[in-house]
């Protein structure tokens, strides 16, 4: 039986997924790491790994997408293919760790309340900016990650990777969205140049939620990219 390990995004938890559980309970067994318990892209990797079947694929959505990496690069003998869905292999700029400094000296001194409607509206295609139940779905799973887990991800700093992502020698799906706000294509880009064997998709009309706004084209996307990998 196959193996899938599925890892969300910032603040968000297994519900991204439910659009796609049972198209993805189709393809393996489904375990969905948890990043909202440590500090540090590396830590959350070891968390990852811990939880992990012996060996498997792994897919990492936006923050979960850096963890994915760290993951692979620890231990190759275990993931058997990688997916880097809405991801990068960026460092952060200053000018993200200056707004990330203040969201926490914010959230520190604040009741939590969730993420704001500029956040949540951002993350989504415009054309979907309002639409009531796909933000209230993202809120729901920010409210329930809650203000600890908020904090210590918003206090995980990302280091570049991207020259050691040349030594992963698995099949690597890099999946990017036209009109992701948060995300770039030109970032997925990056990543497929680093990875001998990377393949590289577009998902056209579509914001950085695609597991939400998107999931028939990107469970068709997982599908044939994982009957095309010989594990």
């Amino acid at each position: 039986m196959r193996n899938l390990v599925l890892l969300p995004g910032f603040m968000l938890n297994e519900h991204l997924w439910d659009d796609m559980r049972d198209d993805l309970a189709t393809l393996g067994e489904l375990s969905f790491g948890d990043i909202g318990q440590d500090i540090g892209i590396q830590a959350m990797a070891d968390a990852v790994l811990r939880q992990a079947p012996e060996r498997f694929f792994l897919l990492g959505f936006s923050m979960g997408g850096f963890v994915a990496q760290a993951v692979a690069l620890k231990a190759p003998e275990r993931v058997q293919a990688l997916a880097l869905l809405n991801t990068s292999s960026r460092p952060q700029t200053e000018r993200e760790s200056l707004g990330t400094r203040a969201q926490i000296e914010l959230a520190q001194r604040t009741p939590f309340k969730g993420l704001t409607s500029r956040a949540l509206a951002s993350s989504l295609h415009p054309a979907l900016s309002t639409d009531r139940v796909l933000l209230d779905r993202l809120q729901a799973m920010a409210l329930s990650n809650g203000k600890e887990v908020f904090l210590r991800q918003l206090q995980t700093l990302r280091d570049s990777n991207a020259e050691d992502l040349q030594q992963l020698r698995c099949p690597v799906l890099i999946v990017a969205s036209d009109q992701d706000k948060l995300r770039s294509v030109e970032e997925s880009e990056e990543m497929a140049q680093q990875i001998t064997q990377a393949r590289l998709e577009i998902v056209r009309d579509c914001g950085h939620m695609t597991p939400m706004e998107k999931p028939r084209e990107l469970f068709t996307l997982i599908s044939d990219w994982i009957a095309q990998s010989r594990h």
